[in-house]
Order: structure tokens, then C-alpha cells, then sequence
């Protein structure tokens, strides 16, 4: 081709080659999260499958699980979706292709050294913060130019209103920055060891602010933009009620920053603090159940659709999960509940409530929508292998959080349970001996959600070799009415 060829040749009016490459991504590190999850959940049943390696103990694994489904899986889902969506409903490109690339291969270098240094022992032993210092400056410079992306192509859009969705993505890349700069203060002493700039009571409010914050808006926010996109898109209908998403999205941002001392119940936080904690827990309540009720409201007109359509079945089933979580985390707010609950594997059940069924069911039925829309295509290579896919996840999930919550309940009863002269009733090892068959449905569970991983890989590679990469994107998408 000519110079004089090359420079009038068509160009994308959207960037959509970095929201397949965060595609790609999101399915490939999902596979290798779930399946360092699955294999540490192995080790509470097999211990020896650790094969005394210091770098596959399970104290070492299970850092790298949660850093590689929350934010390798999570965060390149977000990215993709948040990308996708801002261009379709601003109808203008990124604001900077460069900077969108930076953050791409400077989030994938993250997850890597995440990946390297986890499993070393290289670590602030801060909850889902346990990166070190030098990769927590990279996590800050890519977050910083994915917001300049974001709001720089929100500041560009051709339309004056800004579609709600926008409104999730842009909250939840605000607070996280906040929430990272702030609780990653830190003192090096040498390139793998730092320590936090707080000390005691006061680190540990300041790791639990940003610890519940980092589910209530990476988590929560952002699953929640693409949420009010994705449901709507799929299910050909409206917003069920805008009015109601401005006020979710006011009433979420606004309480979930003071819920993080519910975490510190019965410490020496002070009792007035882990109060208003709780207090403000049992207020998100509302907000959480509006939105919720909003996005499966929007199948009002639609619920046919239900029958035939497995990716709906993913974004309507996470969205009941979606509630099921909200409900119980302020439940295991208050006091006298937690007091029974802390410590135990009702608090892993649920966690996976919401990370297993409203995160990855929301990614996977985005991608599920998203997918095709990328590579030309009117639909996934398989709607069977969907279906197979949203019931193999479903079954899984049940397993997984039931065995976790009778595990946990158990725990706590027989934590508690004391004997006529006040001594304990069980030692630690029987209650452990008593959890054993709860960690193998567990297991079982976990196996059966990474089945569905490989499932939707396999169909996604199909759904690209059964078509090509268009030079040019389908005409300008209209923004959801109001």
C-alpha cells in the first residue's frame, strides 16, 4: 500500500482493539484465578498436594487467587466493558489511543509481577493491597491515564446527556484511585519490602476502609455500570426507571465509603466507630436493593425472553445474586450476628456469593453480548454451550456458598458452645475435623465454575474463527433512552 493509500484508508471510528485485547485477557486470567482458587481449595483437603514448596503453600496461593480474580479478571473486565461502553454511548472514540494502550500493557505488567512476587513472599500482608511498593506506583500511573482516557472521552462526547452506566464506570475509577494511593502509603526499606505509613488501630481502619471499598466500588460500582448496558442491550428494553438508577447511584456512592468498620467489630476500634459501621451497612441496604430491582425490572415486557436466551439467564441470575449478597453482608453488620459469624467460612460463602454470582456472572454474560459485537459477528459460535455453560456455573456457585455457609454457621456454634464448668465444649481440631466434607463440595463447586471458564474460551475462539475482524465498526450506536 502507498503512503498516499495508507492515509486515506477508513479508520475505526471506535478503539476497539483495546477492548479485545482486555477481552482476551478477562477470559484467560479468569482460567488461571479459578484455578489457583480450585487448587488451594484442594490443599484443605489434600495438604500434601503443597508438595512443601514455600511458593505453593497455601498462605502464599491464596493472595495470588484473590489478586488475580478481583483485579486480573475483574479489573480487564472492567476496562474492556468501561471502554466499549463510553465510546457507543458518547458516540466518539477514546480520547487517547496511546494512553488506552498504555493501560493495557501496564495492567497486564502488574498482574505479572503480581503474579511473580505473590507466591515469593513478597508482600505488605495488607488484604487484597499485597503488593509492594514499586508495583503499587505502576497500579497508580495506569489508573491515573484510565481515568484521563475515560473522563477525557466523556469531556469529548457528542451527546449532552451522559448515559448512567457512565455514571458507575466513572464513580468507581474515582474511588479507586483514591482508595489505592491512600492505603498504599508506605515506608521502602528495600525494593521488596516496604511497611505502612499508619500503625495499629489506625492501619487497620485505614485497610478496611479501603478493603470493603475496594468490593463496594471496584466490585460493586463497576459490575454495576455494565449492569445498566449490558441488561438493557440484551434484553432490547429500557432502563426499567431512570429516575430510580440517579437515585441508586447517589444513595450507593454516598453510604458506601463509611460501611469498612463493620470488618472490625469486637477490636480495639473504638465501639462508637465499629457502631456507625454497622449502622451505615444496614442503610446500604436500600440503595443496593434499588438497583438491583431496577435491573431485573428492566425485563418487564421481556420475560419470554428468559426461555431462549442463556445470556440473559447469566445477567438476570447475577443480579438475584446481586440482592442475596447485599441482604447478607448488612445482616453480618450487626454485632450480635457477627459475633458468630467472624472468622468463619459463612464470611468465604459470602464473599463468593457476590464474586461468583454477581461478578463473574455479570462479566461473563457482558462478554457473552460483547464478544460478538468485536469481531463482526450477530451471536456466539454455540447458544447450546451458553446454556450448558450458565447451568455447569449455577450448580457450582449453590455448592460452593451452601457448603460454605452450614460450614460456617457450624464453626461459630461450636466456637461458642461451652460446657457446664464454662470450659469449651470442641477443640479447633474437631470443629476442623467437622468442616472436612463442607471443603470438598467446596471443591467440587469450584471445579464446576472453572469448567464453565474453559467452556465460554472455547466458545469465544470458535466465535472468532467463524468470522473476521471488520475494518469498520457498524454504525454509530444510540445511547439507552432516558
Amino acid at each position: 500500500m502507498s503512503n498516499k493509500e495508507a492515509n486515506t484508508a477508513p479508520v475505526e471510528p471506535y478503539n476497539d482493539t483495546v477492548v479485545r485485547q482486555f477481552t482476551v485477557m478477562t477470559v484467560v486470567w479468569g482460567i488461571v484465578g479459578m484455578a489457583v482458587g480450585v487448587l488451594i481449595a484442594a490443599q484443605l483437603i489434600w495438604p500434601q498436594l503443597g508438595f512443601e514448596l514455600p511458593w505453593l503453600s497455601y498462605g502464599r496461593l491464596r493472595p495470588l487467587h484473590t489478586n488475580a480474580v478481583i483485579f486480573a479478571f475483574g479489573g480487564s473486565a472492567l476496562f474492556a466493558t468501561s471502554y466499549y461502553v463510553v465510546q457507543r454511548t458518547c458516540h466518539v472514540r477514546l480520547f487517547s489511543d496511546r494512553l488506552a494502550a498504555f493501560t493495557f500493557w501496564g495492567w497486564q505488567a502488574v498482574i505479572v509481577l503480581a503474579a511473580i512476587s505473590l507466591p515469593l513472599g513478597w508482600t505488605s500482608g495488607k488484604e487484597y493491597a499485597e503488593l509492594e511498593w514499586p508495583i503499587d506506583i505502576l497500579i497508580a500511573l495506569v489508573w491515573v491515564a484510565y481515568l484521563i482516557v475515560f473522563f477525557g472521552t466523556l469531556a469529548k462526547r457528542r451527546v449532552k446527556h451522559i448515559y448512567v452506566a457512565n455514571w458507575f464506570f466513572g464513580a468507581f475509577i474515582v474511588a479507586t484511585a483514591v482508595l489505592h494511593i491512600v492505603n498504599s502509603a508506605e515506608i521502602p526499606v528495600t525494593l521488596f519490602k516496604s511497611y505502612s505509613a499508619y500503625a495499629g488501630t489506625v492501619d487497620a481502619m485505614v485497610q478496611w476502609w479501603y478493603g470493603h471499598n475496594a468490593v463496594g466500588f471496584f466490585l460493586t460500582a463497576g459490575f454495576l455500570g455494565m449492569m445498566y448496558y449490558f441488561v438493557p442491550k440484551q434484553a432490547g428494553r429500557p432502563v426499567y426507571s431512570y429516575r430510580l438508577s440517579i437515585v441508586h447511584f447517589w444513595a450507593l456512592i454516598s453510604v458506601y465509603m463509611w460501611a469498612g468498620p463493620h470488618h472490625l467489630h469486637y477490636t480495639t476500634l473504638p465501639d462508637w466507630a465499629q457502631t456507625l459501621g454497622m449502622v451505615f451497612s444496614l442503610i446500604l441496604l436500600a440503595p443496593s436493593w434499588g438497583g438491583m430491582i431496577n435491573g431485573i425490572m428492566t425485563l418487564s415486557g421481556a420475560w419470554h425472553k428468559l426461555r431462549t436466551d442463556p445470556i440473559l439467564k447469566f445477567l438476570i441470575v447475577s443480579l438475584s445474586f446481586y440482592g442475596m449478597s447485599t441482604f447478607e453482608g448488612p445482616m453480618m453488620s450487626i454485632k450480635t450476628v457477627n459475633a458468630l459469624s467472624h472468622y468463619t467460612d459463612w464470611t468465604i460463602g459470602h464473599v463468593h456469593s457476590g464474586a461468583l454470582g454477581w461478578v463473574s456472572m455479570t462479566t461473563v454474560g457482558s462478554l457473552y453480548v460483547l464478544i460478538p459485537r468485536l469481531y463482526g459477528q450477530t451471536q456466539m459460535w454455540s447458544t447450546r454451550l451458553i446454556d450448558w455453560h450458565f447451568w455447569i456455573t449455577t450448580i457450582g456457585i449453590v455448592l460452593y456458598i451452601t457448603a460454605m455457609w452450614v460450614a460456617g454457621i457450624m464453626q461459630g456454634l461450636m466456637w461458642r458452645a461451652t460446657d457446664a464448668d464454662g470450659t469449651l465444649t470442641y477443640t479447633f481440631v474437631e470443629a476442623l475435623n467437622a468442616t472436612y466434607p463442607y471443603y470438598v463440595v467446596r471443591f467440587l463447586g469450584g471445579v464446576l465454575v472453572l469448567s464453565g471458564m474453559f467452556m465460554l474460551a472455547w466458545n469465544y475462539r470458535k466465535t472468532v474463527l467463524a468470522g473476521r475482524k471488520v475494518a469498520v465498526t457498524p454504525p454509530l450506536e444510540q445511547a439507552q433512552p432516558a
